[in-house]
């Protein structure tokens, strides 16, 4: 696809890296993996398990010979890196990064980002074929990110920019109550507190009301929320059994 940048990795080790960055990928829209002589060969068995679902980016994986062959259709490519190098590079950290390549997509140009394999990371020779480097401002005691690590930080900042809706709350989302339920939990609570002589001093009384239904107001109950303290209620209110 030329509307988002090409993911390639370079000499990658393990199978099972090669899987996990492709469901990476996936996670946030990525679809296009490009592999640069991987160590074990392709297809790689290992790799389909740790992938978890995103095989189809397995399948379609390209393979290439050179890092030259695999950005030879780009033109904008960042190298991935933690390391200070002795050669002079533009860099960007990750948010940077995904704004220069949005607008390279913007103007129809074909980018991508390359990351290097697990042990070493790309090398001097690989980064010639990039443009500018990306890096996380990590630790600088301990820089060491693994590879899915890496992809996913890409991979969420791109999406980010492109508008990603994130949901307000996790779970089934109820119907609010109505004013009629509500009003229907506030006179039950409020009978029983009649009735428990609750509301003293008299002349209180009306503050009192008033500041307990501002809170039933305020806590912007569902249906089944407001079902659920009614029957609270009349179960702490019923007269104990003697079983």
């Amino acid at each position: 696809m030329t509307n988002q940048p090409v993911i390639i990795l370079v000499r990658p080790q393990l199978g099972e890296n090669i899987g996990k960055s492709a469901r990476a990928m996936l996670n946030f829209g990525l679809t296009e993996i490009r592999l640069v002589a991987p160590r074990d060969g392709w297809p790689n068995p290992d790799a389909g398990p740790s992938a978890a679902g995103a095989d189809q980016l397995l399948d379609d994986a390209q393979v290439f010979n050179t890092v030259d062959e695999a950005v030879n259709d780009l033109s904008i490519v960042y190298a991935a890196t933690v390391r200070p190098r002795d050669m002079v590079k533009s860099v960007e950290v990750p948010e940077g990064a995904i704004k220069d390549l949005k607008k390279g997509v913007a103007s129809g140009k074909k980018v991508g980002i390359m990351f290097g394999p697990e042990r070493s990371g790309l090398s001097n020779d690989d980064i010639t074929s990039a443009d500018k480097i990306v890096t996380v401002p990590v630790n600088p005691e301990f820089c060491s990110l693994n590879l899915a690590q890496a992809i996913i930080l890409m991979a969420y900042e791109w999406h980010k920019a492109g508008g990603i809706n994130i949901p307000s709350e996790i779970g089934q989302i109820n119907e609010p109550a109505t004013k009629q339920e509500l009003q229907s939990l506030i006179s039950h609570v409020e009978d029983e507190l009649q009735f428990r002589d609750y509301f003293r001093p008299k002349a209180r009384e009306p503050k009192m009301r008033q500041t307990l239904r501002n809170l039933w107001q305020s806590a912007g109950f569902d249906s089944q929320q407001i079902r659920t303290l009614r029957g609270v209620f009349r179960q702490i209110t019923r007269p104990k059994s003697d079983d």
